[in-house]
């Protein structure tokens, strides 16, 4: 009899409305009640969207889906690539004046022989870099009895003796006072980004995702490939601003057009697989640079399967979602019968007629809507602040290993090892626990390693703890482990934002809403790159964890979107958003199976 009551009690705990629902077992029953309110609102939203139907009948990850993903991500290898290569073209060099004058005197000088005749020495006795012996009418004899004495600025170039590669330093000799900063080279790349993330965002909503990445594939080529062959450091740094933006578009509108074209949880698992493409092309930049002797060798090699993906321009589909946005109904159809057939499947011929636009009429908007709109502007600005915060702390933690005296090859080949097992497990917390959940476990992670940093004795004068508990060595690598955890988490992060925004808003503004996360995402690096420069050592880490509170705040206020259909047009967004804040009544439980 216990049993039946206790088995009673049970059942009548999973009623709404019942008695019990309150009690102490509430939390169970309200994460059920949650669930239960998801899945009725995505019932509800799916009878009004036929688009869902047919790609259900389409197949969701058919032959045409994997082919699409294979398509849209191997040129995220590239784009890792260009993105990073200033990494491996500024190496340090020790440059020294060319004084092959002395050689007119005696060809058969060593080069030991001839810079220690014709170079002043410091105290230390090492041969200064930027100074030379003025050239005399002596004989070689007379050199070597007495010596030289004036000394003068190099004035026919540098040789570089120590140098085992070519860099761009000892290409266009960016050497004594023409050294130029990486943080004007690293601003000058993500003016660019920040530019593309606008061209190329409002270009794919009004173009269409097809023109869109092929004109974006068209700058890698030009601009990429082209920049093995610049002439100065000027035109390298043109192109690398032509490059930027050529990434960052094709970045946007790849993850857009893979968006619309997949369903469920096959577009989580498409985003997490392009960002572990990103960190393959990552490691084959560390890889070529490191055996590659020549910077322009590393262009032309690197830069050389861009010229495949001219091929796109024929096999590249269009995405069926924007087209019926457009109008193009047709066209949309079409393609739609296309990726059936590469499936293998068949569309029943009244879900194609049922696939029309209201009252047939082209849907438009523009990126006025982003202020007008109030849930585009709320979401918007709260999704904007968490790109910033993340992608100020991102940043910021991939800078200060530099300031641990890490070699470049370590700082990109560890980092993007852990980030791509990192990357995939975050397709189990996606699954369980939602995209808003998902985002917040990640900063949260972030944040903890941020504090380890800060409750760490820092330099010589720090507390007693670090001699009882450290060595000089011991805390450094304690702090480069933490930096490089702090990293990872913050790499699942961008990760599920990516994903989390893209299914935020309507395909009719889908890239514009992309390139402006951007925007806002390239603002936290250009603050990132500020902040590093111009503070003290503690101050950058506790803004990192700053940052990831405010981002752990803001995520909060954000509508969880797993499970529940893209979002078309405006109205659409604005109808779901609005779904949201309403009460489900208690009779449509009964509608749930």
């Amino acid at each position: 009899m216990s049993g039946e009551k206790n088995s009673e009690a049970e059942d009548d705990s999973q009623v709404p409305g019942s008695s019990n629902r309150c009690g102490t077992s509430g939390t169970s029953h309200s994460w059920s009640l949650d669930t239960l309110l998801q899945r009725l609102r995505a019932m509800e939203s799916k009878k009004d969207d036929k688009f869902a139907d047919v790609l259900d009948a389409v197949g969701e990850f058919g032959t045409f889906q994997r082919r699409l993903i294979a398509l849209t991500f191997i040129p995220n290898i590239l784009s890792a690539f260009f993105m990073f290569a200033d990494h491996f073209v500024f190496s340090e060099e020790k440059p020294y004046c060319n004084t092959s004058w002395i050689l007119a005197l005696d060809p058969n000088l060593s080069e030991a022989e001839q810079m220690n005749l014709t170079l002043p020495r410091a105290p230390n006795g090492s041969f200064l870099t930027c100074l030379m012996y003025l050239p005399v009418s002596w004989d070689l004899e007379s050199i070597i009895q007495f010596g030289l004495n004036s000394t003068n600025p190099c004035e026919n170039g540098w040789i570089y003796p120590e140098s085992k590669k070519r860099s761009l330093i000892s290409e266009f000799d960016l050497v004594c006072g023409k050294e130029p900063k990486k943080e004007t080279v690293q601003t000058m790349f993500m003016t660019g980004q920040l530019l593309g993330s606008l061209i190329f965002g409002l270009l794919s909503d009004k173009l269409g995702r097809y023109p869109t990445i092929l004109l974006s594939l068209l700058g890698l080529l030009f601009f990429g490939f082209g920049t093995a062959f610049v002439n100065s450091f000027h035109q390298y740094l043109f192109f690398r601003f032509g490059v930027s933006q050529a990434v960052m578009g094709y970045a946007i509108v790849s993850l857009t057009l893979v968006t619309e074209w997949l369903v469920g949880e096959h577009r989580a698992h498409a985003v997490i697989l392009e960002h572990c493409f990103f960190s393959v092309g990552v490691m084959f930049l560390t890889g070529l640079a490191y055996n590659l002797p020549h910077w322009r060798l590393l262009f032309l090699v690197g830069g050389a399967p861009v010229f495949p993906l001219i091929s796109y321009i024929w096999i590249l589909p269009e995405s069926p979602r924007w087209l019926m946005m457009k109008g193009k109904v047709k066209e949309a159809k079409e393609i739609l019968c296309y990726a059936a057939e590469v499936n293998k499947k068949t569309i029943p011929l009244n879900l194609l007629d049922e696939l029309q636009l209201p009252g047939k009429k082209a849907t438009k908007a523009s990126a006025v809507d982003f202020c007008s709109n109030k849930y585009l502007c709320k979401v918007t600005l709260v999704m904007g602040c968490v790109w910033l915060t993340v992608s100020y702390s991102y940043f910021t933690m991939s800078l200060k290993l530099r300031e641990f005296g890490v070699s470049i090859h370590f700082r990109q080949v560890i980092p993007g090892i852990l980030e791509v097992p990192a990357r995939l497990c975050s397709i189990f917390l996606l699954e369980q626990m939602g995209r808003k959940w998902s985002l917040a476990q990640t900063v949260i992670q972030a944040a903890l390693m941020c504090l380890l940093m800060l409750l760490l004795p820092q330099g010589e004068d720090g507390p007693r703890l670090r001699q009882l508990f450290f060595l000089d060595t011991g805390l450094k690598s304690t702090l480069i482990l933490l930096l490089m955890l702090g990293g990872c988490s913050l790499a699942v992060t961008v990760t599920v934002v990516f994903i989390y925004t893209a299914e935020l808003f309507p395909t009719i503004l889908r890239s514009t809403g992309l390139g402006l996360m951007s925007l806002a995402s390239s603002g936290g690096v250009i603050l990132s790159l500020t902040v590093i420069s111009q503070l003290p050592t503690l101050l950058p880490v506790f803004l990192c964890f700053i940052s990831s509170m405010v981002a752990l705040c803001f995520s909060f206020l954000l509508p969880e979107t797993q499970n529940q259909l893209l979002s078309d047009s405006l109205e659409q967004f604005s109808r779901a958003r609005k779904r949201k804040d309403t009460v489900v009544p208690e009779d449509a439980f009964d509608d749930v199976g």
